[in-house]
């Protein structure tokens, strides 16, 4: 167990080496610089500029200060917010976009699981072809159309919850049903199909004849093992949505990091892009081996070892 962890926290490292430099070459392989739309045409006014934040700097020397910044987590001031350090801007938006995030995970496992088991136990019943209609209309709606479509029905035409901003939880309802539809109907599908496999088990069919109730089969029996490929790939369903809270965000104008991250691309503040880039790449590895390791602890056939699977 321990080898299997330090095996994957030496593999997270590297990815987010890789991450951190390649975010690095983009930024400076564009070209122009962040003041070319400054008003103030004085070419010593742009150099002086370009030596407060280091721009001047060869690429190698910006690199180095680049990842002194990332170790010590200090990510510099920001270019286009007055008095704001790319610190400040994380501490107050991503408190909100992790709160969007995990709410409409919870949202998505505990729909789709209690959907996916009702089609499953209704099998080719009316409730499993609804189930699996709502399931493929949720795929198939990107999340930007569906939030554009419950503002305009639920917000404006019937105004039953409010349009925009973060100030209630009347304000949550829109964006967490944008942002988590999709991942509950690919979770409702898995688990319909990993549950009725799981159903036809021999150890299902030993507990009906025991006389259990259907219901503690279900949770205590058949429940686990039909998780276990959710379990899967919920360090992808975690990426799509912790990163996609920034168009959501967008849409509902919500106080997120998604709001200064767009900024800071349209004004190519570079401290801010890639001060967001590389804390959510870290965030969402740390994610990622947290789901390896719940698998594993979920799972005692997986051997977490040299000579086990990894």
């Amino acid at each position: 167990m321990l080898r299997y962890i330090l095996k994957r926290l030496l593999i997270m490292l590297v990815t987010l080496w890789i991450i951190v430099t390649l975010t690095f070459v983009l930024m400076v392989s564009i070209p122009g610089s962040p003041f070319n739309s400054e008003r103030a045409t004085n070419e010593a006014v742009q150099a002086n500029l370009e030596a407060h934040y280091n721009l001047d700097e060869p690429y190698h020397i910006q690199y180095m200060l680049y990842l002194k910044s990332i170790v010590t987590f200090d990510f510099g001031p920001s270019i286009k917010q007055p008095n704001q350090t790319v610190n400040d801007l994380l501490g107050r938006g991503f408190p909100v976009s992790f709160e969007l995030g995990m709410v409409s995970i919870i949202f998505a496992v505990i729909s789709g699981i209690v959907l996916g088991i009702l089609a499953a136990l209704k099998h080719n019943g009316m409730i499993d072809y609804l189930a699996m209609t709502f399931a493929v209309l949720g795929i198939s709606i990107p999340n930007f159309v569906l939030a554009t479509m419950l503002i305009q029905q639920l917000a404006v035409n019937v105004e039953i919850f409010p349009v925009a901003t973060w100030d209630s939880p009347a304000h949550m309802i829109l964006p967490v049903i944008a942002l988590g539809t999709t991942p509950m109907a690919i979770i409702a599908r898995l688990t319909r199909s990993t549950m009725l496999e799981v159903l036809t088990q021999d150890y299902i069919k030993m507990a009906r004849a025991k006389g259990l109730s259907p219901w503690k089969i279900i949770v205590k029996h058949a429940l686990r093992n039909a998780l276990m490929p959710v379990v899967t790939i919920m360090g992808t369903l975690l990426a799509g949505i912790l990163t996609g809270t920034f168009v959501i965000e967008e849409i509902f104008a919500i106080p997120g990091m998604g709001q200064y991250f767009v900024e800071s691309i349209n004004q190519r503040d570079y401290p801010v892009i890639m001060g967001t880039t590389v804390f959510y790449s870290a965030f969402l590895i740390v994610m990622l081996f947290l789901v390896d390791i719940a698998y594993g602890i979920l799972d005692p056939r997986i051997k977490m070892n040299s000579k086990g699977g990894d």
